[in-house]
């Protein structure tokens, strides 16, 4: 089902017309923002890379260290990867603009990469989980961080109108010509959730993204004020580093982990009371499982 008007958004939420499609560099460092040298910063990157993974710890947070200082926006996320190598504190969250140039540059793989490579099947097992705790479907979904539209496409027949957002453009471009959406916007998902004036959801996900949030206060916050009464915050997040028993924290593979008790702890605080948890294999990476669990709430009634 596909309603005639279909919009995007800038993070400001002001809509335009259409996705129009956009020429996109393959991967490489070598951005087209200026305001750095380019060379520079993917020569330490390199170098970043290698020390890292040599095991030379201290001269790859020397290398990410020299990459903040050349873009202190940070679009390569090297605040995220000194945090996994333990030589940094760990952020709030990733910086956006590193998320959005991770996603831009592999959009037109992405599905082949994370489904077939990585053996990402969270949204095919979300919509299961969905299917046992709301067998009536829902009205009105949000799909945070919607990507290509996966989980849009997978529980497509289980909504009735279906709204996504998410930061990569070019994410957003796969997602419209799937046809899957009633209506796209482009921008930060906590800053859409904020400012918004848009109607209440009686369904809101969040596949694949509490792995770039660190502190999820500000989005369960935001979540829980655009959930309908009884509606489901539904989620996929991977087990928090070895060793840390509550909180949060960037582990090897550089994305956020989150225990358990922290995640029931942040949901509670906002309304909202756990009906699922069902712990999965999240994906592969480098041919080991990276564990983590599908995670559902319902927001208390007034």
């Amino acid at each position: 089902m596909r309603a005639k008007g279909r919009h995007r958004a800038t993070t400001g939420c002001r809509r335009v017309d259409h996705v129009a499609p956009s020429a996109r560099e393959p991967y490489s460092l070598a951005m087209t923002e200026q305001g750095f040298d380019e060379e520079a910063l993917a020569e330490a990157y390199r170098r970043a890379l290698r020390h890292e993974k040599a095991g030379a710890l201290s001269l790859a947070a020397a290398a990410y260290n020299e990459m903040l200082r050349l873009d202190p926006d940070d679009r390569a996320g090297a605040s995220v990867r000194l945090a996994g190598i333990g030589h940094g504190a760990v952020p709030e969250r990733a910086p956006a603009l590193y998320v959005a140039t991770l996603f831009d540059q592999h959009a037109e793989v992405f599905d082949t990469m994370l489904v077939e490579q990585l053996g990402y099947a969270a949204p095919m097992q979300l919509r299961e989980i969905l299917h046992r705790v709301r067998p009536s479907g829902f009205e009105r979904f949000l799909d945070l961080g919607c990507g290509t539209g996966l989980l849009g496409e997978a529980i497509e027949d289980r909504t009735r109108h279906r709204t996504g957002v998410d930061l990569s453009e070019g994410m957003i471009e796969i997602a419209d010509e799937k046809e899957v959406y009633n209506d796209l916007f482009l921008g930060d998902i906590q800053h859409f959730l904020q400012t918004t004036p848009g109607p209440s959801w009686d369904l809101i996900a969040a596949t694949d993204v509490l792995p770039y949030l660190g502190d999820l206060g500000p989005l369960f916050a935001a979540t829980a004020r655009w959930l309908q009464p009884g509606g489901l915050f539904a989620v996929s997040t991977e087990d928090a580093p070895t060793g840390l028993a509550d909180g949060f924290g960037v582990g090897s593979t550089h994305r956020f982990g989150h225990s358990a008790a922290y995640l029931d702890c942040v949901a509670t605080a906002n309304g909202l009371h756990s009906l699922q948890r069902e712990p999965i294999t999240v994906r592969f990476d480098e041919g080991s499982p990276v564990t983590g669990a599908l995670m559902v709430w319902e927001r208390a009634g007034p």
